[in-house]
């Protein structure tokens, strides 16, 4: 039974990552990171470096395969495409919805574990540790090849956004002067313990399956 064990896991890995990528283009009435992206940058990057260490290593510590989170990934960002190509469809810009970059985190991620030679330990102190730091950068990177998502924001507004997450304008230098920094910084720090939860739960499920 063990090829049944193995099949239902890899089927999680799929629903997971599809209901991780819900909870983002969800969050702010389907464009959570075009509103806030900006404004909220440091919040959005700690929320996104969690969410996806802690997935991603479960899986990836459950396969005992380095690549695991990298598919993780990519199935997120597929996901987020399809999203965003369906809004697209719908006679909105192509910017409308910004896709977030997971991927080349979750490499960073399988790197650790695979140049740790399969270190559980180290994948979640140095994998954790990477991901918090690195996905922030590769965001605010993929931010300015953009157009400003707050003109897409104010020029197509949502009769259903509640008042409390209207778009408003930076006040970069009134909280923070570098959001990359900051959420980097916490990121890192955050994503340690989550990265170790994520391990957790990986030995709880083995022993539900057993």
């Amino acid at each position: 039974m063990v090829w049944l064990r193995r099949t239902t896991h890899y089927l999680f890995i799929v629903v997971v990552a599809v209901n991780s990528t819900l909870l983002t283009i969800n969050a702010g009435d389907y464009i959570f990171y075009t509103d806030w992206a900006w404004t909220s940058f440091v919040v959005f990057s700690i929320s996104q470096s969690t969410m996806l260490v802690v997935g991603a290593i479960y899986y990836m510590l459950f396969t005992g395969v380095p690549g695991t989170a990298t598919y993780y990934a990519t199935i997120m960002t597929i996901y987020t495409w399809v999203a965003k190509g369906a809004w697209f469809a719908l006679g909105y810009p192509y910017d409308f919805i910004v896709v977030p970059v997971w991927i080349p985190s979750a490499m960073l991620l399988d790197l650790s574990y695979w140049a740790t030679r399969r270190n559980k330990h180290a994948a979640i102190l140095i994998g954790g540790t990477l991901v918090g730091m690195s996905l922030p950068v590769f965001n605010m990177i993929n931010l300015l090849l953009i157009k400003d998502p707050l003109e897409m924001a104010f020029k197509y507004p949502r009769p259903t956004l509640p008042p409390y997450m209207t778009p408003i304008e930076p006040q970069v230098g009134k909280f923070y002067n570098s959001p990359v920094a900051l959420g980097a910084g916490a990121g890192a720090v955050l994503s340690v313990p989550i990265a170790a939860l994520g391990a957790k739960l990986n030995t709880w499920t083995y022993r539900w399956m057993a």
